[in-house]
């Protein structure tokens, strides 16, 4: 048996409290996520004061509290983001990331969080369509890193002129604006607030969704999260299912869409 004097007592008892207190801390631990530094509207970007909002900003911060993480922001550049995942500069990747297979064997994902088709933007003077046949003779812009390089690399690049690639969506827009290239491939809805912006409705359209190609283009979009991360992966895939019971998804999807981003 082991007995304790007054000053023993006291000493376990503030042991047992600072155990307590951390404990509590490193249930605290910040979750830091990811977004592509560049601006991605209306998914991501930073207002003139530099925060970020948008969709996708608004789906983490639920997410986050549904889950009752605790999560922070940290911009990182798109074609770095996965080594920062696996390098553990960052927990979790909330940036328009498509479950592909390729990204499967080095990274897991939550299960999708929206999901939108791809989509050919070009020159409003051009006729043409989102097949092969319609990209002959054509410049492409695309941006670099994503899936949609891939895609044009396996379906159109035999036919295409040639392909420009750039580091943020919007340079391929300016190119786009400026006649540089004819046609660009991206994401639907990051080209609707360019597509309906003055200087798109001047100069391009959509001019057709691409066929699909599920090895490429993947399922959808879900969140980035490093092997191994169950825990996580599962605590996000719950908050997910639970916005979409809930009404939350919805209500944010409604300030920025006028339909479901989440698919089929």
């Amino acid at each position: 048996m082991t007995f304790l004097n007054k000053a023993g007592l006291i000493g376990a008892t503030f042991s047992a409290i600072a155990m307590g207190v951390m404990a509590g801390g490193a249930q605290a631990e910040t979750v830091k996520v990811g977004l592509a530094a560049e601006p991605y509207p209306p998914f991501a970007f930073t207002d003139a004061s530099g925060k970020w909002q948008g969709w996708e900003v608004e789906m983490m911060d639920a997410i986050c509290l549904t889950a009752k993480l605790e999560c922070e922001i940290t911009p990182i550049s798109w074609d770095g983001i996965i080594p920062a995942l696996q390098s553990k500069k960052i927990d979790m990747i909330m940036a328009s990331l498509s479950i592909t297979p390729d990204r499967q064997k080095v990274i897991d994902f939550s299960d999708k969080y929206y999901n939108t088709p791809a989509v050919i933007v070009g020159d409003k003077r051009i006729e043409m369509d989102a097949t092969p046949d319609a990209m002959k003779n054509k410049i492409l812009g695309v941006q670099s890193g994503t899936i949609h390089r891939k895609y044009i690399q396996k379906h159109f690049a035999d036919m295409a002129d040639s392909v420009k690639e750039y580091q943020t969506q919007d340079e391929a827009n300016q190119d786009l604006v400026a006649g540089r290239i004819d046609a660009l491939q991206a994401d639907s809805i990051a080209m609707m607030d360019f597509v309906n912006s003055p200087q798109g409705l001047a100069c391009c359209e959509v001019k057709g969704e691409v066929a699909g190609d599920l090895d490429i283009l993947g399922p959808g979009v879900g969140a980035g999260i490093r092997k191994g991360d169950e825990k996580l992966r599962m605590a996000v895939n719950d908050a997910i299912l639970a916005l979409r019971d809930s009404g939350k998804y919805q209500e944010i999807s409604a300030k920025y869409f006028s339909f479901d981003p989440y698919g089929k």
